[in-house]
């Protein structure tokens, strides 16, 4: 019997890309500061790309926005950051439109799915159980997975292979400067998303596709793999 080979695998980062998470990752980090005493430094919609570069992005400007570079406060104030977004992380989040449609027909048409994100693993993993995804995806590499994280080309590798596949028939679909540049150092195409924080703007980034619409994803998909 002949085995056709797996035509690729594509892998997709999460926060920005899959989902919209800024909300309630804006939530955590105000909730940090309304424990301080502060109120609310941060706006949901404002701060949205800020959000998507991390908990300690968030810290930062926060205190910035009180005239206080800290990092000590910074270090201090994340792990209570990830507690307070851990109790509600899907309050405000949703997945862009036709996302699900999109893998499961990458899925039916053969190709291997993986999610490499710069979120914690645990955090990670939740979510996309909440959400009812995790089962579309042959692998999911969080920050803390391995050693390093995106944009070193490690995770990314280790998503691939945990799928089931081979990085060099695979691509990376993302919205950040960070994907961007764990694709090119994998050596893989990177499929940008326009509908993330930052938008269209996102294409100065050169990426091999831009996309705007994920019913779109499978024919980008297929030509770029070949």
């Amino acid at each position: 019997m002949t085995v056709r080979p797996m035509p690729g695998t594509v892998v997709f980062d999460l926060d920005g890309t899959l989902a919209d998470t800024s909300a309630d990752l804006i939530a955590a980090a105000n909730a940090c500061f309304r424990a301080m005493g502060h109120g609310d430094l941060l706006d949901p919609a404002a701060d949205a790309l800020t959000a998507l570069r991390g908990g300690r992005a968030m810290l930062r400007l926060g205190f910035g926005r009180l005239g206080r570079e800290d990092e000590a406060q910074v270090d201090a104030q994340y792990p209570v950051l990830l507690s307070a977004y851990a109790e509600a992380l899907d309050t405000h989040t949703r997945l862009y439109p036709g996302a699900v449609a999109a893998v499961e027909a990458l899925r039916d048409a053969g190709y291997a799915t993986a999610i490499c994100t710069n979120k914690p693993e645990g955090l990670a993993e939740t979510l996309t159980r909440r959400l009812g995804i995790r089962d579309l995806f042959g692998s999911l590499i969080g920050a803390d997975t391995l050693a390093t994280r995106k944009p070193d080309v490690a995770p990314y590798h280790a998503s691939v292979l945990r799928a089931g596949g081979d990085p060099a028939r695979s691509l990376l679909v993302g919205d950040t400067e960070t994907d961007r540049c764990t694709a090119a150092a994998a050596g893989v195409p990177c499929v940008l998303v326009s509908f993330g924080p930052e938008g269209a703007d996102i294409a100065r980034l050169a990426p091999e596709a831009m996309l705007d619409d994920y019913a779109d994803l499978p024919a980008l998909v297929a030509r770029l793999l070949g």
